[in-house]
């Protein structure tokens, strides 16, 4: 049989498919449970915060400066995170993050103070960091670029399935917790969503495998088939950065593309996590008192992002196209979060608005996370994955910041969820400065004409 490419032999797509199915049969749904208990105890203070708020006399101020301040320690330890992982490899360094989560999320129950609750907060942060980036860079280990919109929309489904189901649970723990064995319902709140995160480490242990070659239960023909495909990818990459790898930690920080992904992530988690700290109180300020009933709208907009999520990542993957899978639904996303703050008076209006705003929100997650591990390999892959993620989840301290600060000085979210809609939109003519022959997944590497403004991006001008 003859070779199409250097370093690549045809083989069946039907073959091909299958290989990549029994991958992600066997990667996929764990991984996805690990992140949703990460995922659960990162953002279950929204929902401790209806009564934690009022036990431990804290201002809205607080509450955002403490939810917020999460994303500060995950920003300066999240690159070093993901460089350990490489090191110690993904399957212990993984266990050893959530082992690590796990306890200091169980640990707010003994929050007294605003500054514990930031300190506590803070640790949240340095602890979890590196999780997320480290499994989209673990993927990158196993699957193809134009295989990784749609791997990556089924693992980050779990962002809005971890509030589908989490948020009636968290609901219901508050409502039927309170006083049990002389703790609050906010206290057991901590402790019965960390205590799953804590077990499962130890199953991390036993069943995940650091990468393909070390897979038993993958003949050698099927790793053989990974193997010339994410080979093809990096002839790819190489090529499309004409001829320099960027396989250095130096070279990744001069990628001017590095950063502008950063900005468009930075922007998009404003208003991403800005509308995710502070839902529930929005829903209970639009009239909503019974905390299960709360926690069962704040399931909505989620369910109808993760139906939009899907379809947005399969599309994309379908049209070997990326950026317009992203500006369309940030911009759908910016609409619906302003209407809903400008029909804030109705809970009705007010829910419909933000399922249409986290419908474009999520949707736009899984086709953006794809473009590092395109632009970037080796160990710059993972480096880049963690830099982009951990400035760009710096957003997730301001967004609940600025709108705790305005919620105590005016009275009302509605002025910060319009700046959270502003910086939403700027995701859109953002996106298009990334050129759409790097970021736009091919089968083989194909060599083509840089741009003056392309060049400029790569030399770090951006």
């Amino acid at each position: 049989m003859k070779r199409s490419e250097p370093m690549a032999i045809i083989h069946s797509e039907n073959r091909a498919d299958a290989v990549y199915s029994k991958i992600t049969r066997r990667l996929i749904p764990f991984l996805i449970l690990c992140y949703f208990f990460a995922y659960l105890d990162r953002v279950n203070i929204g929902f401790a915060k209806l009564h934690m708020q009022d036990a431990l006399n804290f201002s809205d101020t607080v509450y955002g400066l403490g939810a917020g301040i999460f994303f500060i320690g995950y920003f300066l330890f999240e690159l070093p995170s993901n460089l350990m992982m490489q090191r110690y490899g993904p399957r212990f360094w993984i266990a050893r993050i959530m082992i690590s989560w796990a306890v200091l999320s169980a640990a707010m129950i003994f929050v007294t103070t605003p500054m514990q609750f930031y300190v506590l907060r803070f640790l949240l942060g340095v602890a979890e960091a590196g999780f997320f980036p480290g499994i989209v860079f673990y993927l990158t280990l196993w699957f193809p670029s134009w295989r990784s919109a749609r791997t990556l929309g089924l693992f980050i489904l779990v962002t809005p399935l971890s509030t589908i189901i989490g948020s009636p649970l968290s609901g219901l723990i508050l409502k039927t917790f309170e006083g049990v064995d002389g703790l609050h319902n906010w206290q057991w709140l901590f402790v019965v969503e960390a205590i799953p995160s804590f077990l499962l480490a130890f199953v991390v242990l036993k069943y995940l495998d650091n990468d393909v070659n070390a897979a038993r239960w993958l003949s050698a023909q099927e790793k053989q088939i990974v193997a010339e495909d994410l080979e093809t990818d990096r002839q790819r990459s190489l090529i499309a950065n004409a001829g320099k790898p960027p396989q250095s930690l130096k070279m990744m920080f001069k990628n001017g593309y590095v950063w502008l992904l950063a900005l468009i992530f930075f922007s998009f988690n404003i208003g991403y996590y800005g509308i995710n700290f502070w839902l529930p109180s929005i829903i209970k300020t639009s009239g909503v008192t019974d905390d299960f009933h709360i926690g069962l709208l704040a399931a909505l907009p989620y369910v109808s992002g993760a139906v939009f999520m899907v379809w947005n990542s399969r599309h994309s993957d379908l049209r070997r196209e990326r950026r317009w899978h992203i500006a369309i639904p940030a911009i759908i996303g910016a609409v619906g979060l302003s209407l809903s703050a400008y029909c804030s008076g109705s809970t009705v209006w007010m829910m419909a608005w933000i399922c249409l705003a986290m419908s474009g929100t999520l949707a736009l997650i899984p086709t953006y996370i794809s473009l590092p591990g395109t632009l970037l390999s080796g160990t710059a892959a993972a480096a880049g994955i963690a830099l982009v993620n951990s400035v760009g989840n710096l957003a997730g301290f301001f967004g609940p910041t600025v709108l705790g600060w305005l919620k105590d000085n005016t009275g009302s979210t509605n002025m910060g969820l319009y700046i959270l809609a502003a910086f939403l939109l700027l995701c859109a003519p953002l996106i298009f400065l990334l050129p759409a022959r790097l970021v736009n997944p091919r089968r083989s590497p194909e060599p083509a004409a840089e741009s003056g403004v392309e060049s400029s991006l790569k030399r770090g001008s951006v």
